[in-house]
């Protein structure tokens, strides 16, 4: 391998693209060859910065995705080309210009960015579809429940509530008929009413679901009643507004 040779490895040794024998000799040059050597720092900055730029934590799905296929592709084998005497010879890199090789880079931590990001957008997808499965899972049994009880109310503007509580699973569901959807920047929070002017937080009702069973968050418990209440988005610790409904549960 002569020197025109070493001066073009710079970019493949900087992705670590090179078999030992062409690493060793590139270490080499690289001691006696200033402008090799800062030719390998600047590719190496270049290259930490645009990982960097779109570098984001791999899920463990995708991990064990990755180890999955690895065990079933079988790698393909160097292409190899004769020689006179009916041997075999090693392949050479061919001399790439540099910024060619930096154009490459970037093309490929681009692609590899937007196939995380696009990864990321379906794994957010299923992880929402199977909370929703979940959700409504939880809310049918508590609405199967053999000791199900079911109360309704009127509430405000001529809507309708229900809330159907379980002792046996220690939950409750709440749902609303003709309730509007809340002003811009806020939601309706439900509540357990503990008594005694307690109000325990029990979860946000989904923009624009008023229609829409939610199971409250946490246990019943003590609570002889629920609320709900218009809050900032997010939900608040303590009711901040008048109640939009009030129900109370209905006894065994």
């Amino acid at each position: 391998m002569n020197t025109a040779d070493l001066h073009t490895l710079t970019g493949a040794y900087v992705l670590d693209a090179l078999d030992p024998g062409e690493r060793a000799a590139v270490e080499r040059h690289l001691a006696d060859c200033a402008s090799c050597d800062q030719e390998v720092r600047e590719f190496s900055e270049t290259v930490t910065r645009l990982g960097l730029a779109v570098a984001a934590p791999p899920s463990a799905a995708l991990r064990d995705e990755v180890m999955r296929r690895i065990a079933t592709v079988r790698q393909d084998p160097p292409t190899t080309a004769r020689t006179g005497r009916g041997g075999h010879v090693r392949p050479r890199w061919r001399p790439v210009p540099s910024w060619a090789l930096a154009a490459c880079l970037a093309g490929a931590v681009a692609l590899g960015g937007v196939a995380v990001a696009q990864y990321r957008q379906a794994e957010d997808a299923r992880q929402q579809a199977q909370q929703a499965r979940i959700a409504n899972d939880a809310v049918g049994a508590v609405l199967a429940a053999a000791d199900a009880r079911v109360t309704t109310a009127p509430l405000r503007e001529g809507a309708v509530g229900t809330v159907v509580v379980s002792d046996s699973r220690n939950q409750a569901v709440f749902a609303a008929s003709g309730l509007p959807a809340p002003p811009s920047g806020k939601v309706y929070q439900l509540w357990y009413n503990d008594g005694g002017g307690k109000m325990r937080p029990a979860g946000l009702m989904g923009s624009g679901a008023p229609a829409t069973a939610t199971l409250l968050e946490g246990p019943v418990g003590k609570a002889s009643g629920m609320g709900v209440t218009v809050e900032p988005a997010g939900g608040s610790r303590q009711p901040t507004s008048a109640p939009v409904a009030l129900l109370t549960f209905p006894t065994a």
